[in-house]
Formats: structure tokens, sequence, C-alpha cells
């Protein structure tokens, strides 16, 4: 498999579409190269524009923009998109239901070097708790080109959270169907169900071939979009397997944990556990470090679905 960062297949999704659609502009907040809307620059400057360290007014720009008929794509580090610019978010981009598409990367610990101060492990409950957000969080490039094209596609606002570090290549590019709202069953199961987003998709994978050397089977289900999110997907999966695993690179309170809770408890019941940060801020360290240091690997997964598992037993 091949291994390239979310925000790499960003910044080649935008010249894609910038090819396609004139009205496809893009903003950032001086950090060009290190969220790759460098590449855009590159090829359409004059349908780029560095709005400098002023994240409020990046937001309130690309609000102006998109009430004349462009497609803004505003791209920052996750932590200043979802904390510096949150009121231009909600107010200017939200309220109104504007076309802007926020494209924010460096997100979770894995910005590793950076520290607690740049990884952002909130963002995703800050986002999907916006009214008319549609919040996206893809596993690899090809879903990530995919994810970027839909959204540019669909109106009204979007989130979409990349990251930094390269990540494994799961979805094949000529087969890959790509639905804003729709999970993908990337393996089937019958004793527990595990929910993945973003990075922790290949751990899940990863999780299960350990499970099922050890008898049991796990199906996995790449929940991309967080809001709004698959509520049928969940609740069939916990009728089939009677127990669930969510695995993020984020906070346990409010990102996809918390969704998928959200629907279980008014829908079906199941035993769950939440593998993610628990509520804590990170630290600085090399990526893969940090994501054993802070419970986010495939054993960790594993061990999570085998206690869900026999708790289940025990209901």
């Amino acid at each position: 498999m091949a291994n390239l960062a979310t925000r790499e297949a960003y910044g080649k999704a935008l010249v894609e579409l910038g090819k396609e659609n004139k009205d496809i502009v893009v903003l950032d907040a001086d950090l060009s190269k290190s969220t790759k809307t460098a590449d855009f620059a590159k090829a359409f400057p004059d349908r780029f524009f560095n709005i400098g360290i002023a994240e409020g007014d990046l937001m309130a720009t690309a609000a102006g923009l998109s009430t004349c008929g462009k497609i803004p794509f505003a791209s920052t580090f996750a932590v200043f998109a979802s904390g510096r610019a949150f009121e231009q978010i909600r107010n200017s981009i939200c309220y109104p239901e504007l076309n802007v598409k926020i494209a924010a990367t460096h997100a979770g610990l894995t910005v590793g070097e950076d520290g607690a101060s740049h990884q952002s492990i909130e963002d995703l409950a800050i986002m999907r708790a916006i009214p008319n957000m549609t919040v996206i969080c893809p596993c690899d490039d090809v879903e990530t080109m995919a994810a970027i094209k839909e959204a540019a596609a669909m109106k009204g606002p979007v989130y979409i959270r990349l990251g930094r570090s390269a990540v494994p290549t799961l979805n094949s590019e000529t087969d890959y169907k790509f639905e804003i709202g729709k999970a993908v069953t990337l393996k089937d199961g019958e004793d527990v169900t595990i929910f993945a987003t973003g990075i922790m998709v290949n751990e899940a994978l990863k999780a299960s071939e350990m499970l099922k050397e050890q008898g049991i089977s796990a199906q996995v289900i790449n929940i991309h979009t967080i809001k709004p999110i698959d509520e049928e997907a969940v609740i069939n999966a916990a009728q089939k397997t009677g127990a669930v695993v969510t695995c993020e690179e984020h906070n346990v309170i409010g990102g996809l944990g918390s969704a998928v809770c959200e629907v279980l408890s008014e829908y079906y019941p199941v035993p769950v556990k939440r593998v993610g940060v628990m509520d804590m801020f990170g630290e600085s360290g090399k990526p893969a470090e940090l994501l054993e240091e802070y419970g986010l690997t495939a054993e960790n997964v594993a061990e999570a679905a085998k206690a869900v598992f026999e708790k289940k037993k025990r209901v």
C-alpha cells in the first residue's frame, strides 16, 4: 500500500477541481505550503488568496466570495480553523448557510512534535455542534480526493478534517465510491462492529485481523461523514453484532464515539467502548509514539472489541 498524507491529496484535488470549474477559489492563512494549497496557488494564482495570519478574516472573506457565486475552499490548521475562527464560521458561514468549504489540516495527535497547542483533538465536536455544517473525516488519499470533489459539488458549509502524516491507501482509486453521509463497510463480521474514522480506519482493519486469530469476527465500518452520520448503518450494525467499538484520533467527547452513542442510545442500545483521546491534551512527540502513548493503536482497538464482546455475552 502507498503512503500519502490526506493534506497532500487535498492539494492535488484542488488543482483538478480548478481545471474543471473556474468558480473554485482557494484561501489560506499564510500556511499554504503546509496545507498544500500552494499547489492551487501555483496553477491558478489569480484565484488564490493569502489572507495572512488572520483566521477570522479568512472565513469572513470566504463567506463573502461565496455570495458572489464562487466556491471557496478555506484552509488553515484544524486548531486555528475550529478555535480562532469559530465565531465567523458560526455566524458568517453556517447561520446564512453559505457555500463555503473549510479544509483544515494538521488535525489530531499526529501533528506530532508541534505539541498540544497545535494538536486539535476537539475540532469534530466543535464543528458538528454548529447547525447546517457537514463534517467529513477521510481515511486516506483516495477518499480525500473523492470527498473534496463531493464537497465542492454539494451546496452549503462543509468541514473536512485532514492530517499531516502519511497514511496507507486503503481504497481503490478505480472502484471507490464516496457518498456524503453514507458509511462504508470494509469488512464483514458477526461478533462485534468497529466504527472508525480518519487514520483510525487502518488501525481498525489491523485490529480485525488480530481478533480473527482469537476467534472473534469483527465487522469494520468506515464512518467518513461524522455529520450527518449514517444512522441506518449504525443501527443495522448494532442489530447484527450486538457490540460496538468506536475509534478516532479525537477526544472521546463530542466526536465519532459520541455521534454513534447518540444514535444507539435512542434507537438500539448495545455495549459500546470508545477508543480515542481520553479527554486530555496531547504532548510533543513522534506521531507513532503519541498514538501508542494515548491508546490509539490496533492493539487498543482489539482489546476494546474483546471487552464489549465479553460484555455482550453477559447481558
